[in-house]
């Protein structure tokens, strides 16, 4: 996909969404999507860490939460503007997994999996008992600016205004990943996800871009927390649990994490059957669940796999796996 054909796509999704805005008149359902597209944001985090690492996080939440948390403190304790705020607390995000990751990328596996399930619950307990900065198991509030990026306090709150900020957050992220994964970075990513002996034996380091995958995919997963925490004014440590990271893995799967869009299907299938369903059943996370396996069993590639075969999208395309590693054994 050229870089033209994906500023057309840009442009022609944030248009999609401000006409959701403008048809959309119901604020509980305007609230609905705001927060269906900020669990997408996450999901799309989640999702480069599975498609371009080959690893399934069940301690993603971590970043989700700590990201909440460092905005709600910075903000009360009035430390710099509200933009400074969300560009340093995504970069200590960054930071955080970046560092962590050069220690857990090296863990293959069904290990890696258990290793970010143990950090993640070490950080939920650690916000839990920090009453004294965190308010505990109590959470804490999130004061609003006066102003962030231009828009006024007002604006924000506008049910409207906010829905339309996070879907273009959402379209200009998986734009952005666009763009950075189909050039060599995207390349030795998913070569040394392929076979990470033979990425070794041709000269390319294997720890430093999974590490790097990894700081994305949390700073990704950061943005999703600002977010979900200005939407709701509010953070507390179940935001940190174990069961979010499991949720949302459930969304990247159904959704289909072969294509960046996918996990974000995922979480609005996710989200529309959770609405639709619990009007009329008592344990829709049942029913949901009978979608899951119905997905790994019938299309392991997920819905966007499944409508991309339906579509003939693939008839032409290469793998890309096999690509990567030709390249690179090219210019070796």
């Amino acid at each position: 996909m050229s870089v033209f054909r994906i500023s057309i796509s840009t442009i022609v999704a944030i248009l999609a969404g401000i006409v959701v805005m403008l048809m959309v008149s119901s604020h509980i359902v305007l609230s609905l999507l705001t927060q269906a597209t900020i669990y997408a944001v996450f999901a799309v985090g989640l999702g480069i860490l599975l498609r371009q690492n080959g690893h399934a996080s069940f301690g993603h939440a971590l970043f989700f939460g700590l990201a909440g948390y460092a905005m709600a403190i910075i903000l009360r304790l009035d430390l710099m503007p509200a933009e400074a705020a969300v560009v340093v607390t995504l970069l200590g995000m960054g930071v955080f997994a970046f560092l962590i990751g050069l220690v857990m990328v090296r863990v293959p596996g069904i290990a890696f999996s258990m290793l970010t399930l143990a950090v993640g619950q070490m950080g939920y307990l650690t916000i839990s008992r920090s009453r004294g900065w965190t308010g505990g198991a109590d959470g804490m509030g999130i004061d609003w600016p006066a102003r962030l990026f231009g828009f006024t306090q007002a604006q924000l709150l506008q049910p409207s205004t906010w829905f339309l900020i996070c879907w273009v957050v959402l379209v200009v992220v998986i734009a952005l990943l666009t763009l950075l994964l189909r050039g060599r970075f995207g390349a030795v990513t998913e070569a040394v996800r392929d076979n990470e002996e033979r990425a070794r034996f041709i000269g390319i380091s294997t720890v430093l871009p999974r590490a790097v995958i990894f700081a994305l995919s949390a700073m990704v997963t950061g943005l999703s927390g600002v977010l979900a925490g200005f939407n709701t004014g509010f953070i507390s440590p179940e935001s940190l649990h174990w069961s979010l990271s499991g949720m949302m893995l459930m969304m990247v799967i159904v959704g289909g994490f072969k294509v960046l869009w996918g996990p974000a299907l995922g979480a609005a299938a996710y989200f529309l059957l959770k609405d639709v369903l619990g009007e009329f059943a008592s344990h829709w996370m049942a029913i949901f669940g009978v979608v899951l396996i119905t997905v790994i069993v019938f299309s392991p590639t997920g819905i966007a796999g499944a409508l991309q075969r339906l579509l003939g999208a693939n008839n032409n395309a290469k793998p890309q796996h096999a690509i990567g590693i030709n390249e690179h054994s090219t210019e070796a």
